[in-house]
């Protein structure tokens, strides 16, 4: 097998914060160099760019020491701006690497350019990404159904925007990653993803019709068969749990290897994740916050102790968990258990107990101050229901539905009925197991806390920025930039680094086996 003497490139389109080109980016070889540099990487939106830049900028500095003016920036004594101009050809090469760009045919000339410019004909490289999901994904496409135009919605079709990428620089391998629901999408009664799996098969042909001149093959990343020509495209779906991943999340992931290349990539290698409390148990506990009204330790407790007036044993018509439910809410609210007065914390724990490899990586000995732990706010009526939830979630090993709470601490809402008979939306309150893994962390989490409750009954809260990066396996000193919501919605949507780590394992293994190209 041929000695890789540079980085191979990676080009990353639709790139997001940049979990994938983490993954990548954190690959190292025998001798502890950088298998894979982030060549291109590309994002439109403002605030995932934001974030993408900076990595690009901190991977410019040799063997992954960021500088001191990093960590200052990351305790707030050092402004944006400062710490770029403190290191100016690495801000400029960051803005070569990490473009802020809307792919589309409009901007297909200039991505054409930069591709080429920055691969400088290098043979053996990887394009990696995956379009924006939410025309793709369940609860998405419900939502969308009944409006107009949802069949001419741009995003069912910005892969073409992808396959153009193939189809220009006939990449050696490709992977490329979207959402479950992607499975079960029909456009004009059309599955999408057999359309997809032919176009990625013959991206020119797909594109300008006519010959086959480029072909790929398509391939699994965690089942033995080769998917496609009628295969079950379901054997394309990773479910990160089983690859060391602290989070039940499940997504396609399709690779592509040119057809000329007599070679298909490995497997990955099954191993179970962390449990959440592995996770994020080490981080500072912290209150939740109140969203309307005064916000104090004080107040928080009182409603708090509402609790303590709502015959809960009686609504909850003796079920077999109502007697130890109630008397652990009793006996936290008779001893105070609450957390510290601050609903944030800076305070960066030590090194994470345990030797799971995907939380070998999230410590920074290096980091003083922790960031993104600052909880939300919530109404009051919530603080009660996410109490009474990982009580009970304690209590029975399990997150409640909604038929298990008592009725007087049902919200007000037009499906609660629906969701107690099972038909609609039954786990409205859904508690993050601390023995298991966490289920999947959707951009949802930046609208409202109520699928991702923390497990500890004393902080009332949902998941933290942090702690939900740490779910999806960033480094502590991954700075996620823009307002909070901005925040939640980039981990959301990224891929977990640690999964695209072990992913990029495997692609490297194919681009080593290529022989006579640079």
């Amino acid at each position: 097998m041929p000695r890789r003497r540079q980085p191979y490139p990676v080009v990353d389109v639709f790139a997001g914060p940049g979990g994938l080109g983490e993954g990548f980016a954190s690959l190292l070889g025998e001798r502890d160099e950088p298998v894979f540099n982030g060549t291109v990487a590309i994002e439109r939106d403002e605030f995932s760019h934001r974030t993408l830049f900076l990595r690009h900028f901190l991977r410019c500095f040799p063997d992954g020491e960021f500088p001191d003016e990093y960590y200052s920036y990351l305790k707030g004594d050092l402004a944006t701006d400062d710490l770029y101009r403190a290191h100016k050809s690495e801000f400029a090469e960051a803005g070569r690497s990490a473009l802020r760009i809307s792919l589309g045919p409009d901007s297909h000339t200039g991505v054409h350019r930069i591709i080429n410019k920055r691969l400088s004909d290098r043979k053996r490289w990887v394009l990696v990404g995956g379009p924006p999901c939410q025309a793709y994904s369940l609860v998405g496409r419900s939502r969308m159904m009944g409006q107009p135009g949802f069949e001419k919605d741009e995003r069912h079709f910005l892969y073409k925007e992808y396959l153009k990428i193939i189809a220009d620089h006939a990449p050696p391998v490709f992977v490329m990653e979207n959402v479950k629901g992607l499975l079960s999408a029909t456009v004009n009664d059309v599955p999408v993803i057999d359309r997809i799996l032919t176009d990625l098969t013959h991206p020119r042909a797909a594109l300008q019709g006519g010959g086959n001149s480029l072909h790929y093959k398509l391939y699994s990343l965690s089942e033995p068969e080769v998917p496609g020509g009628g295969v079950d495209p379901r054997l394309f779906l990773v479910r990160a749990e089983d690859f060391g991943v602290p989070q039940a999340r499940h997504r396609m992931f399709i690779v592509g290897i040119r057809s000329d290349l007599k070679v298909r990539p490995g497997l990955l290698r099954s191993h179970r994740g962390p449990t959440v409390r592995e996770t994020i148990g080490n981080l500072p506990a912290i209150r939740s916050g109140l969203s309307r009204g005064e916000d104090s330790v004080a107040r928080w407790y009182k409603e708090l102790e509402k609790l303590s007036a709502i015959d809960i044993a009686a609504q909850l018509n003796g079920a077999s968990y109502s007697r130890a439910v109630t008397g652990d809410i009793k006996l936290r609210l008779r001893s105070g258990d609450n957390p510290p007065e601050e609903r944030s914390s800076k305070a960066y724990p030590g090194r994470i107990a345990g030797r799971h490899r995907s939380l070998s990586g999230l410590h920074d000995p290096r980091l003083k101050v922790l960031t993104g732990h600052e909880s939300r706010g919530h109404m009051a009526s919530d603080l009660r229901r996410y109490m009474y939830a990982a009580v009970f979630a304690h209590s029975t090993g399990r997150s409640p539905k909604l038929s298990d709470f008592p009725r007087s601490l049902l919200p007000a809402h037009q499906n609660v009925e629906l969701g107690r008979s099972g038909k609609m939306f039954s786990d409205r309150f859904r508690v993050q197991l601390a023995d298991d893994v966490s289920t999947t962390i959707t951009s949802h989490i930046s609208k409202d806390g109520h699928y991702f409750i923390h497990y500890d009954p004393a902080q009332c809260r949902s998941l933290t920025v942090r702690e939900a990066a740490r779910l999806q396996t960033f480094p502590d000193n991954y700075s996620f930039e823009g307002p909070r919501t901005a925040q939640y919605h980039q981990v959301g949507n990224a891929v977990p680094p640690y999964l695209a780590r072990q992913i990029a394992q495997l692609v490297a293994e194919v681009l080593d086996s290529m022989k006579g190209e640079s």
